[in-house]
């Protein structure tokens, strides 16, 4: 039985890499296809989308979302900067909300600890999308909100999902790496309203603040040692 499950794990995990494979294909096609077909260059993505969309919901029946979100890691680079080119930053909306559904799932995964990953690959993925999501999510709302015919918004639940899963995130990452990204957060706040992260910059305050009690009654109780006779 143990030798049947591995061989059907193997199967699924040779299909999320076809899978993978031919979204980075489409996806490399973009730039080009864009200019020419848009609507064209924007459906064939979709469908890779739809298709590791379809793929997450297997992997997670089986204990293998683990699998995705390290694949997904790995393209991210890929996927930004397709998004993020000039020709492409005013447009390719429906693939542009899709792909922030799947990493919804993969921050969801890390967040809650469903996958496990070293501190490293959990930084590395947050400071890659975190920004993206800054920049998205008002740039839709804007856009949703002068245009009524503009359908391509962020789900409500999504986005409070995303949000938690951050904030959970955040909360399991070294002191001194939740400093720095809530440092930025704090000074931008104005600008920066999602993902809100006011919840872990409440329990960092807390965290810090008992961390200095704990250490000024160590100093203390080191300069002041109790006699014994």
């Amino acid at each position: 039985m143990v030798a049947i499950d591995e061989e059907v794990k193997s199967e699924v995990r040779t299909g999320l890499s076809n899978l993978i494979a031919t979204f980075e294909a489409e996806l490399s096609l973009i730039p080009l296809g864009y200019k020419h077909s848009p609507e064209v260059a924007e459906q064939s993505v979709l469908q890779s989308l739809s298709d590791l969309d379809w793929m997450c919901g297997v992997l997670t029946k089986m204990e293998m979302l683990k699998d995705f979100v390290t694949s997904w890691s790995e393209i991210s680079d890929k996927v930004l900067a397709v998004l993020q080119e000039d020709n492409c930053y005013l447009g390719l909306w429906s693939v542009k909300v899709k792909v922030i559904e799947l990493v919804g799932k993969a921050f969801d995964a890390i967040g809650f600890g469903n996958v496990v990953l070293p501190t490293h690959s959990r930084l590395h993925f947050l400071k890659k999308w975190l920004p993206y999501l800054r920049d998205i999510k008002p740039l839709l709302d804007a856009k949703s909100d002068k245009d009524e015919s503009f359908t391509h918004r962020l789900d409500g639940d999504l986005c409070q999902n995303i949000e938690g899963a951050i904030v959970s995130l955040v909360l399991t990452l070294p002191s001194c790496d939740q400093a720095d990204i809530l440092g930025d957060w704090i000074q931008r706040t104005e600008q920066l309203k999602f993902p809100n992260l006011s919840e872990a910059f409440e329990v960092w305050c807390y965290r810090t603040k008992s961390a200095n009690r704990r250490n000024m009654v160590e100093l203390s109780d080191a300069g002041n040692p109790t006699l014994s006779l």
